[in-house]
């Protein structure tokens, strides 16, 4: 049918758009269908090393001793709300304290969902760094 619209018609011709194109995703096939930034899994981390006592302040301390980089406590409290949004990390709200002039901290926890979003990337992470000689060496 298209040849025939095609001789028919005088130059330029311009075919139309019939046709269409499906793509499906196999999420299940998917390494890691949760990915999280460098920084939510900084995030996470700190969140395991701090465990029960895990705020704002000391994750942001805990990524800069470990990083060696200034990190903005926005960005800890931006990073901790898409994680909570994602299911990855819950929150509870402690007892006010005069030090903070009467306001309470607000703790965060990684969820199991969470630990096996951090799990998976190790794994991921591992597998590309496997075989690469210019990162065996230890040299840039």
């Amino acid at each position: 049918m298209l040849r025939r619209l095609a001789r028919q018609t005088k130059p330029p011709f311009i075919w139309p758009l019939t046709r269409q194109t499906h793509i499906f995703i196999l999420r299940e096939d998917m390494a890691n269908p949760n990915p999280v930034s460098n920084f939510e899994l900084m995030v996470l981390l700190s969140l395991i090393r701090l465990g029960d006592e895990a705020y704002g302040v000391p994750i942001s301390r805990e990524i800069e001793h470990h990083s060696g980089h200034d990190v903005a406590l926005g960005s800890v409290y931006a990073a901790l709300e898409r994680l909570r949004d994602r299911g990855f990390v819950t929150s509870t709200v402690g007892e006010p304290t005069p030090e903070r002039g009467g306001r309470a901290k607000r703790y965060f926890n990684i969820t199991a969902k969470g630990m096996k979003v951090v799990q998976e990337t190790q794994r991921t992470l591992t597998r590309l760094w496997k075989g690469l000689p210019e990162l065996q060496s230890g040299k840039p």
